[in-house]
């Protein structure tokens, strides 16, 4: 397995600042998001990182749940996943995978909700993942 997977390739690239001020539609801008996962043709993970319980703006909160409906009408999981880091030293790495979540919106439930115990990102996303995995498995098998 390539152990540079994940790991950014040009630091100062990223560093550099994507403006997008310019492209505007009424009151439609662009949002970014920090990540996206597709996972073996089963499910779509969206996650967006904040700084210190940072708020989420209204954007980019409806752009996360309408690309989480629109993913699952095509008979696929998603998760929306917004997370937390406590890195104040903007020359120091955050660690995604460390990220305490904050909120999830899944697919199914078509709702913001909590969670209920503390946990990582990567955590999350495993746990999603086995779910996804498991609910295929019970479908194959011929159990709903």
């Amino acid at each position: 397995m390539n152990d540079n997977r994940g790991v950014i390739k040009h630091i100062a690239r990223a560093q550099q600042i994507n403006s997008f001020k310019n492209i505007r539609y009424g009151n439609i801008t662009p949002t970014d998001l920090d990540g996206a996962i597709e996972y073996h043709d089963k499910c779509w993970v969206f996650f967006e990182l904040k700084y210190n319980n940072a708020p989420i703006s209204y954007g980019q909160k409806l752009a996360l749940e309408r690309l989480v409906n629109d993913t699952a009408k095509n008979n696929k999981k998603s998760i929306a996943i917004i997370a937390d880091h406590y890195v104040n030293d903007t020359d120091k790495e955050v660690d995604a995978a460390d990220c305490v979540v904050r909120k999830i919106y899944l697919s199914n439930e078509k709702k913001w909700r909590g969670v209920v115990r503390k946990m990582s990102l990567k955590e999350c996303v495993d746990v999603f993942i086995d779910w996804v995995d498991k609910k295929q498995e019970s479908v194959k098998a011929g159990k709903r």
